[in-house]
Formats: C-alpha cells, sequence, structure tokens
C-alpha cells in the first residue's frame, strides 16, 4: 500500500530539518519515504511512502509531536496500483 500525505507547512525549512531528524520514527512505524515534493506557489509538502498499513500511518501521523510544531494540518490519501 502507497499513501500521499500533504502537509501543510508555513516554515518549508523547518519542516525540512525536523523531517530529517524524525526519519527513524517513521521506519518504526513501517513507512518507507519514495518521494517527497513542495508544492510551486503553496504552502504544502507531499510525501509518498510505501506503507505497512493504513493502521499504523494514522497512528504515527496522531503520535508525532515534533513535525506538529511544523505543520498546520495534514491529509492522508491511501492509494493501491490498478
Amino acid at each position: 500500500m502507497q499513501v500521499l500525505i500533504r502537509f501543510d507547512v508555513s516554515d518549508p525549512d523547518a519542516f525540512g530539518s525536523v523531517w530529517q531528524e524524525t526519519g527513524e520514527r517513521r521506519g518504526q512505524a513501517g513507512l518507507t519515504q519514495l518521494q517527497m515534493w513542495r508544492e510551486e506557489g503553496a504552502s504544502a509538502t507531499w510525501v509518498l511512502f510505501d506503507a505497512g498499513g493504513r493502521e499504523s500511518v494514522e497512528e504515527w501521523l496522531s503520535s508525532e509531536t515534533a513535525l506538529r510544531d511544523q505543520i498546520g494540518g495534514s491529509k492522508a490519501h491511501y492509494l493501491r496500483t490498478v
């Protein structure tokens, strides 16, 4: 399963720094980062992951306190290949 998550960030550079510091916790949650994009002209950062399951993604999103200070919101889109 893949998950594409949009993070609404006010400071992309600060978000990027915290993102690098929290990689181990993403791995423990079964998330493997495949790609990251910054939306041009907007405050969104999009990240595509390979994920072990929806439940682990939701648990990680709700427990990731270090990122919470850097984001104004997030939205996860769960994807599968057709």
